[in-house]
């Protein structure tokens, strides 16, 4: 999380040096697609001061915020992460549109319409992906809820047992991670493929070792996972 706080501020602090007046006709988005009678219209000898301004303040502002907040709360960073920059530029696209006729002008409108869908799916996506994702046991099957969840019939599962320790991660696949929430599948330094449903990193994990060799390693938010563990075993003969 440090990194990619530190690569975006980098980034954004990289951007407020890239346009120019001479590239605004290539770089800048709107400006670019403008007949030149329209370019006319937009002041860019104050436009681009303000660019620089902004992106200089976001970069400082980004990294500051992420690297303290991340301090507190890696979840707490991992939504600043996804909305903070939405919402700064929401508000660069606004306070920024008097430099070329207001909001009624159609690149404006359709630049505010994007970032404001953008923002509501990533909120949309992190509450999904943020809900817990819980056990549900029945004397046939054990069902996984919420982002990646899945139904596991009592003959497809060989082995449920307790792990101290998760294989050592060397990528995502496909899936939602950010702080200790992981959910998906994740590829091992191993190069082994497995799906890890962790709604925090609270030790030890629950495995489920399939009768086709697939893993699932699972760990409840508040819920111990021995207690877990328990239940079902009250359920399932849990072999190993």
């Amino acid at each position: 999380m440090i990194y990619v706080i530190i690569g975006l501020s980098i980034l954004f602090f990289a951007m407020a040096f890239l346009l120019t007046e001479n590239n605004a006709k290539y770089l800048l988005s709107g400006y670019n697609t403008m007949k030149e009678e329209e370019r006319k219209n937009v002041d860019l000898k104050s436009f681009i001061p303000y660019y620089r301004k902004f992106h200089i303040f976001l970069a400082i502002s980004f990294l500051l915020l992420g690297l303290g907040i991340n301090l507190i709360n890696k979840n707490m960073a991992g939504i600043f992460l996804g909305v903070y920059p939405i919402l700064a530029y929401m508000f660069f696209m606004i306070s920024s549109s008097k430099f070329s006729g207001g909001l009624k002008t159609k690149s404006n409108k359709i630049g505010v319409i994007v970032l404001s869908a953008s923002l509501l799916f990533v909120i949309s996506l992190l509450t999904y992906g943020y809900r817990e994702s819980k056990i549900i046991v029945d004397y046939q099957k054990i069902e996984f809820t919420g982002m990646y969840g899945e139904t596991l019939n009592g003959d497809e599962i060989k082995r449920i047992e307790i792990e101290n320790d998760l294989p050592i991660i060397k990528q995502k696949t496909n899936g939602f991670a950010l702080g200790n929430l992981r959910k998906g599948f994740f590829k091992t330094e191993d190069g082994e493929i497995i799906k890890l449903i962790l709604n925090s990193d609270q030790k030890p994990f629950i495995l489920f070792t399939m009768v086709n060799g697939e893993k699932i390693y699972y760990s409840a938010k508040e819920k111990s996972n021995e207690s877990i563990l328990e239940d079902i075993g009250k359920v399932f003969r849990i072999k190993g």
